[in-house]
């Protein structure tokens, strides 16, 4: 890519770039840690322990875009197979000066959006038949304009990184305990380095996924404000973001519960979380701000860009 093409053109934001490296540092070191509590704790398991943990993290992060894609049930769609959609996307991509990403759809009717893709050359940006159905087009594109800027700012990236520490933590520890357990040695040495581990071991990780889980709402509470600033100000219309936020939190509120929890595990990467209204405003650690925040945020940039 060219240099002129390594910057989009949505604004800046220093106080996601502050907060994503802020993240990083703190989940690697975190990340660190936790192997080596691991190692030190499994001596004779630490070979696996290594290899498990490098490999589980490069294959997260490398095929990020293919695993949510499949775990959310999105296909890739053809500018013929949905041309209104690949026509908002060229247009949104063109103004922001940024590669177009693949364009995928979900067959749910959970009117919702999100971005996926380690950076901008491999993202995806997805939409579900239920928020095509709902939105009129400059809505439309007021929700696609904020999942761009998720990838032009690069913190979906971030957030698929920060999000699988909690799950690694659990799988690393399945699979050091049964490693130790089962390695070689002096019998009652691993007795007892296996009653060790069986106590601590679990306990580290509950810290590992508090920790993480703290993290990754306070970035993921900001980055989406971060997207709907990003995202009013390209399109100079915060109205109808505000008007696509309104509509979508109201009919995501409408749709069943069980539906609903099946996607609850996704919601840091929707454009508005999967919950009822009454989830929403008893959420005290939602990954989304509330929709009043949001609104309000919108409101203030209108007022702005009048002037």
């Amino acid at each position: 890519m060219s240099a002129s093409r390594q910057h989009s053109r949505f604004t800046p934001d220093r106080g996601l770039t502050g907060r994503m490296v802020t993240t990083m540092f703190l989940i690697g070191l975190l990340y660190v840690g936790f192997t080596g509590v691991l190692i030190v704790l499994l001596r004779g398991a630490w070979p696996l322990v290594v290899l498990i943990s490098g490999g589980l993290f490069v294959a997260q992060f490398w095929f990020s875009d293919k695993i949510t894609e499949r775990a959310m049930g999105a296909h890739q769609v053809s500018p013929e197979e949905f041309p209104q959609l690949h026509g908002a996307v060229d247009r949104l991509c063109a103004l922001a000066d940024m590669p177009k990403p693949r364009v995928a759809v979900a067959h749910n009717d959970m009117p919702n959006a999100f971005a996926t893709g380690r950076n901008p050359e491999n993202a995806v940006i997805c939409v579900t038949t239920g928020l095509l159905r709902r939105l009129e087009p400059e809505e439309l594109e007021g929700v696609l304009a904020h999942e761009l800027s998720h990838v032009a700012h690069r913190d979906v990236a971030v957030m698929t990184v920060a999000g699988f520490l909690g799950v690694l933590a659990g799988a690393m520890t399945r699979i050091a305990l049964y490693g130790g357990m089962m390695g070689g040695g002096n019998r009652n040495s691993n007795d007892s380095n296996a009653a060790i581990a069986v106590i601590i071991i679990p306990l580290v990780s509950m810290v590992v996924y508090a920790i993480s889980f703290l993290l990754t709402r306070l970035l993921s509470r900001y980055r989406e404000l971060a997207a709907d600033r990003a995202a009013a100000q390209l399109t100079g219309r915060p109205s109808a973001l505000a008007s696509a936020l309104t509509k979508v939190t109201g009919q995501i509120a409408a749709i069943p519960t069980e539906d609903l929890r099946k996607a609850q595990p996704y919601n840091a990467f929707y454009f508005a979380p999967a919950l009822s209204a009454k989830e929403t405003a008893a959420q005290l650690f939602s990954t989304h701000p509330s929709l009043e925040q949001r609104l309000a945020q919108l409101s203030k940039i209108s007022s702005q860009l009048g002037q």
